[in-house]
């Protein structure tokens, strides 16, 4: 293998945009030429990559499918501008990740793919997944709602119509699912990578059963993810509460804002509460144990909140791979969390507590639990636990078992 190609929505910033920089720095370890495509924002000036299409496409495509709620079935002309560079490029692998983000017609580049990018012997095609996007109709998540359709007899009608990809007056949810059903089938020599055993498994469920599926969870920066001192509680007044953090981007009822504020009323004086990721609306009349943080893109600022509080809490209703509970075992800090979607794959006993969903008085058992516990053999153990999961080691992985080299 001689040229991998990348496409994404983002490169190099965000979750999914650090996994593409990661894969094409080992990638180029190996002396292996990479390129990514992508679909909005900006890049880092050391890597090749491809504006798929202008700003002004990406906002036209969001427009309209807020409307037909036909999500990846415009950007016709930086579709086929793309696929252009594909074919200049002559790349032996196509790595695809978020194919969703109002960027590029699905249509074009997967008939592309079918007829003929894969008809070249040698090729290859791997397609990591970050949600279910892929194979519902519509959303990125269905955990919440407990929708099942996706599974039975297709979407349709769907409950979620109003969430990302957003469309404020049709519903195009049961085309969509045929559609993409159609598209995303019959790939020869199609890859799938997940990154939990949770979405593995849904994979399993959908129209996408009959491709091979491997597993490599998401790692982080251990460098940058370790434990700090800081003065937080001194500047917060927090003295020697307990220090439970949240961290959510947005807060909505989906990512358990309304369970910590029962949990907050539940703790009283006892306890700070720190949720980190608030909007400013939602910080106006807090319980007086909530502290209110906004947004931040800051590293350092997480990795001292991680490191000061006692105790990581993760109340989402639905993820796939949630790459907050490493960063606080990175920290030193055990986390409890429900038990729904990938949320739990990271843990073990002694590095963290899952709770069913919803349960607050087995949320409040489990904060009495681990503040029993010695804190510094867990610090220890949720750091031992960590380093399973360092990028580096992930990113290995991912030449080891799916680039295969």
């Amino acid at each position: 293998m001689k040229k991998v190609l990348f496409i994404n929505s983002i490169v190099g910033s965000g979750s999914t945009g650090r996994i593409i920089t990661g894969l094409m720095d080992v990638l180029q370890e190996k002396g292996i030429e990479s390129v990514c495509a992508y679909g909005r924002n900006g890049a880092p000036d050391n890597y090749r990559t491809y504006r798929i299409g202008p700003d002004s496409d990406v906002y036209f495509h969001g427009a309209v499918s807020r409307i037909t709620d036909r999500h990846g079935m415009y950007s016709i002309g930086a579709t086929k501008k793309l696929i252009e560079f594909i074919r200049a490029e002559e790349p032996d692998m196509i790595h695809l990740h978020n194919v969703h983000g109002y960027y590029v017609n699905i249509r074009m580049l997967f008939q592309y793919l079918k007829d003929e990018y894969m008809k070249k012997p040698g090729r290859r095609i791997v397609w990591t997944l970050h949600d279910c996007w892929t194979f519902t109709g519509h959303c990125t998540h269905f955990a919440y709602i407990g929708c099942d359709r996706w599974k039975k007899e297709g979407c349709h009608n769907c409950p979620q119509k109003d969430q990302y990809p957003a469309s404020l007056l049709i519903d195009s949810s049961k085309r969509n699912f045929k559609e993409k059903k159609e598209l995303f089938t019959g790939i020869p020599e199609m890859e799938l990578v997940t990154p939990s055993a949770w979405l593995k498994d849904m994979v399993s469920e959908s129209f996408l059963k009959d491709y091979p599926v491997s597993v490599v969870p998401t790692g982080i920066d251990l460098k940058r993810f370790r434990y700090l001192d800081s003065d937080l509680r001194t500047r917060f007044g927090i003295g020697d509460r307990l220090l439970l953090l949240g961290v959510a981007n947005p807060w909505r009822e989906r990512k358990g804002i309304d369970d910590f504020m029962e949990m907050a009323n539940r703790l009283g004086d006892s306890a700070r509460i720190v949720m980190v990721g608030l909007k400013p609306g939602q910080m106006k009349n807090l319980p007086a144990n909530v502290i209110g943080i906004g947004h931040t893109d800051s590293i350092e600022e997480m990795v001292e909140w991680y490191s000061t509080s006692d105790i990581y809490v993760n109340l989402t209703l639905e993820d796939t791979f949630p790459t907050t509970n490493l960063e606080s075992m990175a920290c030193g800090t055990p986390v409890i969390t429900y038990e729904t979607g990938g949320s739990p794959e990271s843990l073990t006993p002694d590095t963290g507590i899952v709770v069913p969903v919803r349960d607050m008085d087995g949320v409040i058992n489990a904060i009495n639990e681990l503040k029993a516990r010695d804190n510094k053999k867990t610090a220890m153990l949720c750091r031992e636990r960590a380093e399973q999961y360092s990028a580096e080691v992930r990113f290995k992985e991912y030449l080891r078992t799916v680039y295969r080299v």
